[in-house]
């Protein structure tokens, strides 16, 4: 690979593609949205930002049918078809079909709690959990029962 980067000695094979990786080390965001200013060091991102802005959804699930912006949510929802699950937790085994589940899973091994409950000190892995701890103390019921 010809093209290396001079900050980090990573190599490409295109001058394109380091020039884009440059970009990384020096924050560069040349390619602005036109509708709300936001930039992005690369134009794949800011056509995939667009479409926020247009609705368009031009992938679909050969499966039921549903629609996505990006073709990583169409891969990941796919998951929900086909039941795979990539990412396996080194120290269990477990599998997940999305890498930030198996991020949260993990901290059940380390002991890691992130969230803490500023009312009574408790802490939780999973932020979901706090906001339901919390309820303990607020005494907010968010689902009433109809009977």
């Amino acid at each position: 690979k010809p093209f290396e980067c001079p900050v980090c000695g990573e190599s490409f094979t295109q001058n394109s593609s380091l020039v884009s990786h440059q970009r990384t080390h020096t924050g560069e965001k040349p390619f602005e949205c036109p509708v709300c200013g936001k930039c992005f060091s690369q134009n794949s991102n800011l056509v995939s930002h667009q479409r926020t802005h247009t609705g368009e959804k031009p992938f679909e699930c050969p499966d039921c049918g549903k629609r996505f912006s990006q073709n990583s949510n169409l891969v990941r929802h796919k998951r929900t078809h086909t039941g795979e699950k990539p990412f396996e937790c080194p120290d269990c085994g477990k599998g997940f079909s999305q890498n930030s589940n198996l991020i949260s899973h993990q901290k059940t091994h380390t002991g890691e709690k992130l969230f803490e409950c500023p009312d009574c000190g408790k802490s939780f892995i999973r932020n979901s959990h706090l906001v339901t701890h919390q309820r303990t103390h607020t005494g907010e019921k968010p689902i009433e029962c109809p009977i």
